[in-house]
């Protein structure tokens, strides 16, 4: 069938979302759809502005708008190539009805649930990369960006068990008017779902339990109005409780149990067969199963077992009691089952619906699907169970020609109905604490449809539970739940500041929120290794080494890189080490220097008053008073040394100082006067005998030094070997002369 068009008066401002329900036998496409929140605005006006976005099918009429493929996505853990042949069927059947002028607007998740969270984390980051890489190279639908949740964002990834019971809460919520109750105590529905491997329970607490309670997530949705409601939800997940897994521990138990009492008095006996009477199978009914995992030591309890069906429902419930673990410890009280925490339940406030397996025990072959009587309930139960099997084969052939079980019952349900429905009840009562309601006067008469009027007349208004699968057209699904979480996103808020509505995994607070993501590493070595551990010596295993091989030789594999990537650039770096050393020393050296020539690190004197007056000094002080020098031209302040541009300026000029420094040096300074090319400077001095003598002065930074040597490359070898013998004095250098010749 070909998409509608823009002339469809239905496709009107009508937005699309699809949902891949990657489950672990097959994978099921849903689209939905809804009215753009302006619109609705619009044509109903402020009587809608109370209620959530109206999510629909995605198609106008039948049932088109769900497609489903076998097997489930978990089984290309080994062959994640073959994805894209797996996908395409659900992405044509998408594309045939979105129109395409809106698919870019249109969000695709594939959110994957029980099957791929039992494989490794390379396996789950395999076929991620594959499933994300065809959807999004291969559609024109809206994709995230890669980010920290997976490859394509939130729009490809694994959900917890967690998630799904907190979307499946906003889908019961949102079909029965939860969110728009308007008394001034609004509650909400809890929710309940039972699968094979796992069961989930997700609801309200109390005001008054909320503030005592530990993980709570915050789930934020906008009305059409824009205004935004809030509701504190507690949802956790029991692995290993659900229906299947449950069976698999009974089988377990009922081996373990029969094997030990068969070693105690039976120890001589060499029967071969194992024979187990179980209650929880039909009278007469014979199957051959084995423990998954058997605790016994003995060689028996791994071979397989017959269990033959003695039909007694009352004897199944005690049984399978034992199963739900309640004597587990209690790390946080209050605790259910299995020493999991749950707030404390008022069902008289707190009202629960149970989808999945709640509604298929109860409504495929009871027909007590609905409002819940647990007297009713045990009495189904317990006429079925103790028919003998032939009969029930002989009902169920008569069913499928009239109708009475419907297409929906197969053989593997009519063999665990009996279980099954024990359990139910056990998890129900015992488990979550549902109390039962008994009527001694009412109850031999009472039936399914007349349960919620019953409990209304005794004063318990709605049921404290009720099995469903639909409330009209609409499956209670949990992806229903993500896309009323995903219509609500569109709603304009009421503020421009207001912050964006978000996924409650985004939202979560903080690392004590019960939805953990599940994020596949980057590298899992003990995948690896498994891969190869065939392939090793047994004393090379991560059991005997106590440590992972494969973990070590990639370490050992990035050090050896990283030497090699040393070794290759160790004369770059053996360079910019003794740069790095040469530059420190030189500036220790250069401030030795200054401080022996009495200069400022900045090239500027120091202060005659804050001279220190050494030996030296002091000697040559004396020795001028001798010759009879005026105090004014005693010991001077050197000259302030030039800066390097000026003397680089004057180099490039050409210029060259008019005078030449006299090969005497005298190892003082005396007043200086600058010249006009800034070079040199010259006084005019007595020599001791009535004459003069014309002394010239030399700049500290000019490539001379004052004994006329020229310092070579900027050596600091030289600079200290100057710095250290300047500190000498000559004294004949010192001693007037009559004459001094200047022709020289």
């Amino acid at each position: 069938m070909p998409p509608p068009t823009v002339v469809d008066s239905w496709l009107a401002s009508r937005r699309f979302g699809i949902v891949i329900d990657a489950g672990s036998s097959g994978s099921r496409l849903q689209i939905y759809s809804w009215k753009d929140a302006r619109v609705v605005r619009q044509e109903k006006g402020k009587q809608v502005y109370g209620q959530l976005p109206t999510v629909e099918k995605g198609v106008r009429e039948g049932e088109e708008w769900v497609t489903k493929v076998e097997p489930g996505l978990s089984s290309f853990a080994e062959n994640p190539e073959g994805v894209s042949a797996y996908l395409a069927p659900l992405l044509d059947h998408a594309r045939s009805q979105v129109p395409p002028s809106l698919q870019s607007e249109t969000p695709l998740f594939l959110l994957a649930t029980a099957g791929m969270r039992l494989l490794t984390p390379t396996q789950q980051a395999n076929v991620l990369r594959e499933t994300c890489t065809f959807l999004k190279f291969h559609s024109n639908f809206r994709i995230d960006d890669p980010s920290p949740a997976g490859p394509c964002g939130s729009s490809v990834r694994i959900i917890t068990g967690e998630e799904e019971g907190l979307y499946g809460w906003i889908a019961v919520n949102y079909l029965m008017d939860g969110f728009a109750s308007t008394s001034s105590q609004p509650t909400t529905y809890g929710f309940l779902d039972m699968g094979g491997a796992s069961t989930q329970i997700a609801f309200e607490p109390r005001t008054e339990d909320r503030r005592n309670s530990k993980n709570l997530i915050d789930v934020r949705l906008r009305l059409l109005g824009g205004k935004e409601v809030h509701h504190q939800v507690f949802v956790t997940t029991w692995l290993g409780y659900g229906t299947n897994q449950a069976r698999e521990r009974y089988v377990g138990r009922a081996i373990n149990e029969y094997e030990g009492h068969r070693a105690t008095l039976h120890s001589h006996s060499t029967v071969k067969e194992h024979i187990i009477p179980d209650p929880c199978l039909p009278k007469g009914l014979t199957l051959i199963q084995s423990p998954v995992q058997p605790t016994h030591s003995s060689e028996h309890s791994k071979s397989p077992h017959s269990l033959i069906g003695t039909g007694s429902f009352e004897q199944c419930l005690q049984r399978t009691s034992p199963l739900l673990n309640k004597d587990a410890p209690c790390e946080d009280a209050p605790c259910l089952f299995n020493g999991v925490h749950v707030p404390p339940i008022d069902f008289s406030v707190s009202h629960f619906i149970g989808i999945s397996e709640y509604w298929y025990s109860s409504e495929h072959i009871f027909g007590l699907g609905g409002a819940y009587d647990v007297v009713q309930y045990e009495r189904a139960a317990s006429e079925f169970c103790g028919q003998d099997w032939e009969s029930i084969m002989e009902e169920h052939e008569r069913s499928r020609r009239q109708g009475k079980w419907g297409s929906d019952v197969e053989i593997p349900r009519l063999q665990m109905q009996c279980f099954k429905a024990a359990w139910i009840v056990n998890v129900l009562h015992r488990g979550i604490g549902l109390p039962r309601i008994v009527d001694p006067g009412g109850n031999a008469t009472t039936d399914g449809e007349k349960v919620a009027q019953q409990a209304d007349h005794k004063g318990l208004g709605r049921p404290a539970f009720q099995s469903m699968e639909s409330v009209g057209d609409i499956a209670i699904s949990w992806t229903l739940g993500k896309m009323v979480l995903e219509a609500s996103k569109e709603v304009p808020p009421l503020s421009a500041n207001a912050s964006p509505i978000r996924d409650p995994l985004d939202d979560a607070p903080n690392a004590d929120s019960p939805i953990k993501p599940i994020r596949p590493p980057f590298l899992d070595f003990d995948a690896i290794e498994d891969r190869i551990s065939h392939r090793l010596p047994s004393s090379l295993t991560r059991h005997s080494l106590g440590f992972s091989p494969i973990g070590f030789m990639f370490y050992i594999l990035v050090c050896s890189l990283f030497a090699a990537a040393v070794y290759k650039l160790r004369h770059r770096i053996r360079s910019s080490v003794r740069r790095c050393v040469r530059k420190r020393d030189r500036q220790y050296i250069a401030e030795g220097y200054a401080m022996e020539e009495g200069q400022l690190l900045n090239g500027g004197g120091l202060p005659s008053p804050q001279r220190p007056s050494s030996p030296a000094s002091r000697i040559l002080a004396k020795m001028l008073d001798t010759a009879g020098w005026p105090a004014s031209q005693k010991l001077q302040s050197r000259p302030t040394p030039l800066s390097l541009s000026s003397l680089d300026n004057g180099l490039r000029s050409g210029r060259s100082s008019p005078h030449r420094a006299s090969p005497i040096r005298r190892s003082f300074s005396y007043p200086t006067t600058k010249s006009q090319n800034g070079f040199v400077s010259s006084e005019v001095i007595p020599d001791g005998g009535g004459g003069t003598v014309a002394a010239s002065s030399y700049i500290p930074v000019s490539p001379r030094l004052q004994d006329g040597s020229i310092v070579s490359n900027g050596s600091v070898a030289s600079l200290t070997s100057r710095s250290r013998n300047s500190s000498r004095l000559d004294l004949s250098s010192l001693m007037p002369r009559q004459q001094i010749s200047r022709t020289n």
